[in-house]
This record gives structure tokens, C-alpha cells and sequence, in this order.
């Protein structure tokens, strides 16, 4: 380390800084005094030099220290410990990888071990990843040496990945040499690759499960797909393997009588000569529900509307939908007796009468969220009256001709401008003519557009909050001119479907009041990371409380169950479940919460992520032009000794790294004990000797 003196003034003044306080001390201490001349002198020593350190302080001189490091040139060893290396990677190439890092620290390097699993020891490694991400793998190496003097790695591994983006297209700041394992050539193997079905379904719909089969040497061969649920066979395939490479997607249309998480099994017959059984089974979790939401249409009389409003919804399988015509006769029993989650009334209240409260009465009394779609045949008083959004004061029977126009302040649901701008380029529709009021709460979603002029009158709005149920009201006749116009402008009808869809969802999702919730943060889980289910708990003006004693009761597929206790805190709302086998499960939580036991339900899946077996053909090809991309070498494990010394005659230089402090000299902690010690000596030892 190396230190001096900055001085912000002139030098010179240090100079001046002693010569006050030996004036400073000459009088105080040239009178003859009453103790011994040698005392006198010691005493104005001090004084002297206490005077001159103060003055010299005034200056405000600062002291730099600047300290100098070496960091030697590092060498990270890159092992990929996926399940693809297992046999690739054998003990004598983990012998010349230790004594390729003994023979590099010789050379001088600094040598650093790194795994895929995240690991900094070489020693006892184990082949067990099921996912390879290479260029991850290689970020990671690039993150935790940033800034220091890492030159080069060296990567062991087969070039196969399968999660993340291609190594080779990043972009490194060392060299990286690749150490290439494993068969280029492919093996003779059937598989199952990727499959694919819906994460939920409804309760005895048809739903498809699809797989991609790959078939590597098996030309000619026949083989058997079959699709399980439990021990149950649903469907099974007959497969012709046509060449030597060959591919074919199977679906299978199934459903299921059991509500809950379904696990279904895929597997393919054994053939001879296949390089590994592994990856010819795979297993699909489907969520049953039993949970469409109903929805009931109350219209006046038959109309364009109704059509259109029934196609929008008909694209959505989890609304199940009712529609009734006034116009025809009473609401039949069966609807009156059906739970809705969301009524639409088109052009009621109307000017005839015919769905008058009397009728609509039964389902509006309770907390059914309500659509009001008015028309020409509305009648506006008593439409104000029932609903919560928006007053009209009409003028007689007179209607504007208007277009839609998104206020892009809405932003409960996420609707895209850009999309949206087609509103402007639709057919008008007809609404009310007359001044509006918004009640208190209310949310404009679409405002009116009268050709060219921009409007602050509703056209579409919701209202979720207060003491009133959800409503919505679209104050335009014609609904079904949009959608006509954007059919024939781009042959479908996304844009307006999609914004209706989503004010439909936003009516008819229920709110969740409860007190207690325990929810898994994902609704899918690795084998090899903890569940973590996130708690909640409210009180009745639903803040957040802490402190409840939390009891979770986890059950497989196999109806067995393991409880668990613990507290729900401030710092730790979370609760880990760690080493959980692969399946699917359900769990009841339930707590104490003001003397009464609340109680809740879920589930979640772990699943075992292997997909290690999928790909079992190494990839040179992709080692090598990382190498090549970075200046690094490409080799097979016999090499090594060739890298070593290739690395030892062109070893990189060692970095120095300085770094510098400078402080003012004031605020040295030992200086001012220093100045109270020679205070205290100098007053001590003219008290002793009788004087102050």
C-alpha cells in the first residue's frame, strides 16, 4: 500500500502551522515558572505540537492511499452434469480433467470448477440433471466472474441442449474450449417427444392429447401407441415406421367422468435394438373441472344482436349459455331456477312492458352482475332507474349516430389501441340523444365518436366497486354492424369478439372474499425445487394479519397424507414443501381465525423434468463453432495435454488492480484520540504540579 499527503493549499503553510504554535507555547510557557526547566520545555513541546496540528487541520489536507492487488489469470473447467453424460463421461476422462487442473495451478493460473447444477466442486460429480441449458450454464460462468481476470474455459460436454437458446449465439468474453464427449452418430431409438394437451378441461368434454414420435434405424417396423389413465387402456395407435428417420403426430380425443388433476400415460411398445427405454413413456396432467359459467339473455324481441352476441360467446367453451325472448312468453321455470353468473338484458326495461321488474325480478334480486345493452325500444326513465352506471336525460325519441372511440385511461382489463383503432371505421350505431351522467364509480370503457369529433359521452362502461353489484351498460344499437364490418374487412372478428369476451370475463369472475387463502404460487412444480404455497389471511376490513398457526393436510395420488404445522408471518408469508415425489396432489389448509376454523382447498402437480432422454445424439458441430466463435480450440479429451501446454506457453498476464482512497485527514479516528491525550497530558501534569 502506498500513502501521501494532498494538500488543497499551498505547502508552504505547514511551515507557518509550526511556527504558531511554538509562538503559541513560547508564550505561553516563557515566564519563569515554578517547576523544573526540563518540565517547562516537555510542557511546551506539547503545546507547541498540539497548536501546530490544529492549525495544520484548519488547511483541510487529505491523505491518499492507493492499494495494489494482483489477480492471476483464471481458467473456469466447465462440466456438463446432465443425464446425457453419463455414459460419455466416464472415469478416465474425469481423471484428465483433475489433472488438467493440477498441471494448469502449476503453470500458475487460477483454476476454477463449475457445474451445471450450479456446483463449484469437480469432486464426486454426479450425472443427474434432466435439463440441459448450455447458454445459461455459460451466463452464469460470465456472471460470477465478471470483473475478474477469467481468460478461458474449458466446457466438457456433448453440445446437446435442451432448454434455452443455442450457446452459440452468445456473446463471451473469454475464449471456450470445447472438450466434445458422447455419439454424433444417432442410436436406433423410438420416442415419445413432446406432448401436448389442454392444462384443463371441462367434465365429460373431448379434449385432444397429442404426441410427436420420432423413430431413428427403424424403418419398417411396426409399433404400438398406447394412451392409459390409471390402469385403464382409453385409446391405442398402430404406427408404421416408414424410413429410417421418421416422424408422425398421433392424437387421441379422450375425456374424463372424474373431476380434478387427471394424469394420463402415453407409452410406446418396446422394440428391438432400442438404445434406451427411457423415452418411450410420457405422462399429461389435465385439470377436470366442472366450473362453465352460465350465462342467461333476456332480450325484448328478436334481433340482429342476439346473433351476434351468441357467436361471441359460443367461441368461449367456459361460458354455457341461455337466451330467452320476451316477445315469445314467460321465462320458462328451468331458467328461473338455474344459477347465473352473468345476465344480459337487451333493450329491457322497454317501452311495452314486457320485461318488467315483475318478470326480471327473481333474477335481479340478488347479486347476479347485469349487462344492459339499450336499444331503440328501451325505455330510458325507467333504465336510469335500474341502472347503477350512467343517467340519460332524453328529449323526446331522438338517437345520435356514433362510433366507438377506446379511452385509453381504462385500464382494469388490457385492451391494444392500436387493435381497437378499427372502432373508427366501423359502421355507426345508435344511441340515445341527450345528456349523461356517470354515477360515482363508473369506468368508461369506449367513449362517442360523432364522425370526426371526439366526445366525453359514454358508450360502454362498467362499474365494479360500491355497494351495488357489477353492471355494464352499452347505451348503442347495432352491435352486429361491427361485427359484420370487420368480417368483411379481414375475413374475422377478433378485434370486437376479443373486447367483449373480456368485458364478459371482467362481469362474471367472481371476487374472492374469503378471509383465508393458501395458493401455490405456480400451478406446476419440478421435482427438483420446493412447492411453495403463498398464505393469506384478513381481517374483516380485509387487511393483511399475521401470527395464525396454519395446519396443511397433502395427499397423492394414492390417497396418502402428510400434515404439516406452521405459523403465518409477516416476513415469511410462504410455506416450502421440499422433496415431494412426481404426481399430482390436493391440499386443505385450515386455521383459527377469530374462534372459528376456516378452511381451504387446492392442488398443484410436481412433475419429474426429464428431458435428458429426448435428444441422446451429441452435437460437435454446435461445441465447435462456439469454439471457433470465441477463439478457443475444439477437442477430444486425448487433446487435453495439448491444451494444457498451449495454454501455458501463451498464459495470459496477470492483472494488477489498484484502487484509491483519498480522506481528509480530519476525520482519522486516531488522530483525535491523539489530540485529547496530549490535552489531557499537558492539563494533567500542570494540575499535579499546582498549577491550571
Amino acid at each position: 500500500m502506498q500513502s501521501g499527503l494532498i494538500f488543497t493549499t499551498s505547502p508552504w503553510l505547514t511551515l507557518l502551522c509550526v511556527i504558531t504554535g511554538m509562538l503559541y507555547a513560547w508564550g505561553l510557557y516563557a515566564p519563569v515558572p515554578s517547576w523544573s526547566r526540563q518540565v517547562n520545555w516537555s510542557l511546551a513541546a506539547i503545546r507547541a505540537l498540539l497548536v501546530a496540528v490544529i492549525c495544520f487541520l484548519l488547511l483541510a489536507p487529505r491523505i491518499r492511499h492507493v492499494e495494489t492487488s494482483v489477480d492471476k489469470a483464471r481458467v473456469v473447467i466447465a462440466v456438463d452434469n446432465s443425464m446425457s453424460m453419463a455414459a460419455a463421461a466416464d472415469s478416465g476422462v474425469l481423471k484428465q480433467i483433475t489433472r488438467f487442473e493440477e498441471e494448469l495451478t502449476d503453470a500458475g493460473y487460477e483454476v476454477a470448477g463449475k457445474t451445471l447444477s450450479g456446483s463449484n466442486s469437480l469432486d464426486s460429480l454426479k450425472f443427474d440433471e434432466g435439463t440441459t441449458d448450455l447458454a445459461g450454464f455459460l451466463n452464469s460462468v460470465r456472471g460470477d466472474f465478471e470483473g475478474r481476470n477469467l481468460t478461458d474455459v474449458v466446457l466438457l460436454s456433448d453440445g446437446i441442449y435442451n432448454q434455452g437458446a443455442s450457446p452459440a449465439f452468445g456473446v463471451y468474453p473469454f475464449r471456450i474450449h470445447s472438450l466434445a464427449v458422447g455419439d454424433t452418430i444417432p442410436a436406433r431409438d423410438i420416442r415419445i417427444t413432446p406432448v401436448r394437451a389442454n392444462q384443463v378441461a371441462f367434465l365429460g368434454n373431448r379434449f385432444p392429447v397429442q404426441a410427436d414420435i420420432t423413430a431413428h434405424g427403424m424403418g419398417g417396423r411396426r409399433a404400438t401407441l398406447s394412451l392409459r389413465q390409471g390402469d385403464r387402456v382409453l385409446a391405442s395407435r398402430q404406427l408404421n415406421i416408414s424410413g429410417d428417420n421418421h416422424f408422425e403426430t398421433v392424437e387421441f380425443l379422450v375425456s374424463s367422468s372424474e373431476k380434478g388433476m387427471q394424469r394420463f400415460t402415453l407409452e410406446l411398445n418396446v422394440l428391438p435394438g432400442e438404445r434406451t427405454q427411457a423415452n418411450n413413456k410420457r405422462e399429461v396432467y389435465v385439470d377436470i373441472i366442472d366450473g362453465r359459467e352460465n350465462i342467461l339473455l333476456l332480450a325484448l324481441s328478436p334481433h340482429p344482436d342476439l346473433k351476434a352476441i351468441r357467436s361471441m360467446i359460443s367461441t368461449n367453451e367456459n361460458y354455457d349459455f341461455d337466451m330467452h325472448i320476451m316477445s315469445t312468453g314467460p321465462i320458462p321455470a328451468e331458467l328461473l331456477k338455474k344459477k347465473y353468473d352473468l345476465l344480459i338484458l337487451h333493450q329491457i326495461p322497454d317501452l311495452y312492458n314486457m320485461g318488467n321488474n315483475q318478470a326480471v325480478s327473481p333474477l335481479l334480486s340478488g347479486d347476479i352482475p347485469v349487462w344492459y345493452i339499450y336499444g331503440s325500444q328501451s325505455a330510458s326513465e325507467a333504465f336510469n332507474r335500474v341502472n347503477r352506471n350512467v343517467t340519460i336525460m332524453t328529449e323526446g325519441v331522438q338517437f345520435d349516430q356514433v362510433t366507438g372511440q377506446l379511452n385509453k385511461a381504462f385500464s382494469t382489463v388490457l385492451l391494444d389501441p392500436d387493435k381497437l383503432s378499427l372502432l373508427e371505421k366501423l359502421p355507426p350505431v345508435s344511441v340515445p340523444f341527450g345528456e349523461y351522467t356517470l354515477a360515482a364509480g363508473t369506468e368508461v370503457v369506449l367513449y362517442q365518436r360523432i364522425g370526426n369529433l371526439e366526445t366525453r359521452k359514454p358508450l360502454l362502461t362498467v362499474r365494479l366497486s360500491g355497494e351495488s353489484k357489477k353492471t355494464a351498460t352499452f347505451l348503442g344499437d347495432g352491435l352486429w354492424l361491427w361485427r359484420q364490418e370487420e368480417f368483411a374487412r379481414t375475413g374475422k372478428t377478433e378485434v370486437i369478439d376479443e373486447m367483449m369476451l373480456k368485458l364478459i370475463q371482467l362481469m362474471s369472475v367472481k371476487e374472492d372474499k374469503r378471509k383465508f387463502r393458501v395458493t401455490p404460487v405456480e400451478r406446476e412444480f419440478s421435482t427438483r425445487e420446493p412447492v411453495i404455497l403463498q398464505t393469506e389471511v384478513y381481517n374483516d376490513v380485509y387487511e393483511k394479519i399475521y401470527g395464525q398457526e396454519i395446519t396443511l393436510k397433502v395427499t397423492d395420488e394414492k390417497n396418502r397424507s402428510q400434515t404439516y404445522t406452521y405459523v403465518n408471518t409477516e416476513g415469511q408469508p410462504q410455506y416450502q414443501l421440499s422433496g415431494l415425489a412426481e404426481g399430482a396432489y390436493r391440499f386443505t389448509a385450515s386455521a383459527r381465525i377469530k374462534d372459528k376454523i376456516e378452511e381451504v382447498e387446492g392442488r398443484f402437480l410436481v412433475r419429474d423434468v426429464n428431458l435428458e432422454y429426448l435428444n441422446m445424439t451429441a452435437d460437435h458441430g454446435m461445441l465447435r463453432e462456439l469454439s471457433a466463435k470465441t477463439g478457443g480450440e475444439f477437442l477430444y479429451p486425448g487433446g487435453l495435454d495439448e491444451l494444457q501446454e498451449r495454454l501455458a506457453t501463451l498464459k495470459s498476464p496477470d492483472r494488477l488492480n489498484s484502487r484509491e482512497e483519498v480522506v481528509q485527514i480530519i476525520h482519522l479516528k486516531w488522530l483525535f484520540f491523539l489530540l485529547v491525550a496530549l490535552t489531557a497530558l499537558e492539563w494533567a501534569t500542570r494540575k499535579y504540579l499546582g498549577s491550571y
